[in-house]
């Protein structure tokens, strides 16, 4: 299916997604989402992913739309790694207009007495650590050509009670980064914003916990969506909506907000 690609919202610009790869499961992950929108909206894509395979999977669908688009693999983890994402996409496309961080994982965590030292330093290292040194990287490009903008995704858990401690942790802490990046590189025309999602049925979300308890995915989901205010829970399509319009010229005068997409579920804290 192609499309005018001078008219979307994302005509023209340049986008690196960090973890636009598709984990298996009956519905559409953040990444995934995300990519699709910006590539429908006229966006050039540089996929990044772990997993190569996945990313595949998301290059695939992507390449619907008629925009161009390629897959890089990448473990944000290594600070080499974070440097060639930035580097591959200007040798690939010239520039770098959005940085869409999108990687984040809770496997493994737990209550603080319980707490493994070393899986505290892998999560830490993936959902914090990955994403200041993919910034790190990217920002030069940015301060150079006086534009750019950053999105990360944290999570409603960095502002709610939560039962784990190191990913809530991480996320609070992508909070307070976020705003610093907005701060600090603002006069050079460079944005930074978070979305925090709230309980969105994702692979991630629902069929990972299905399958650690041993129980049905509708079991998962039901039990997620009695906590929303709105009755339901959302959909990475309403994440990557929102990306598209913080990426978006729409959003030229926003930097250093925390945008929740939860259907009510802060608001319950009162």
């Amino acid at each position: 299916m192609d499309m005018d690609k001078t008219q979307g919202r994302l005509a023209g610009k340049i986008a690196i997604i960090v973890g636009a790869g598709q984990q298996p499961g009956g519905t559409i992950g953040n990444g995934r989402a995300t990519a699709e929108r910006f590539a429908q909206e006229g966006a050039t894509l540089l996929l990044v992913d772990i997993n190569p395979a996945w990313a595949e999977d998301t290059l695939q669908a992507v390449q619907q739309y008629g925009g161009e688009a390629s897959v890089l693999q990448a473990d944000i983890t290594r600070e080499a790694d974070c440097r060639t994402i930035a580097q591959t996409c200007i040798e690939r496309y010239g520039r770098i207009d959005i940085l869409h961080n999108n990687v984040g994982s809770s496997t493994g965590d737990r209550k603080t007495v319980d707490m493994d030292a070393e899986v505290w330093d892998a999560l830490m290292n993936m959902n914090l650590k990955g994403m200041f040194m993919t910034c790190k990287h990217v920002l030069p490009h940015f301060i150079r050509q006086k534009s750019g903008c950053i999105v990360n995704i944290s999570s409603t858990s960095s502002l709610a009670a939560r039962p784990n401690l190191t990913y809530k942790t991480s996320k609070g802490a992508i909070n307070t980064m976020t705003q610093h990046l907005a701060m600090e590189n603002a006069a050079h025309g460079v944005r930074a914003n978070a979305i925090l999602p709230g309980l969105i049925d994702t692979p991630m979300a629902i069929e990972r916990r299905a399958r650690e308890r041993g129980v049905a995915r509708e079991v998962v989901r039901a039990e997620r969506e009695a906590l929303v205010p709105m009755g339901f829970m959302g959909s990475a399509w309403d994440v990557a909506n929102l990306a598209v319009f913080l990426a978006s010229d729409e959003a030229r005068y926003i930097t250093g907000v925390l945008i929740p997409v939860d259907g009510g579920l802060l608001a319950k804290r009162g």
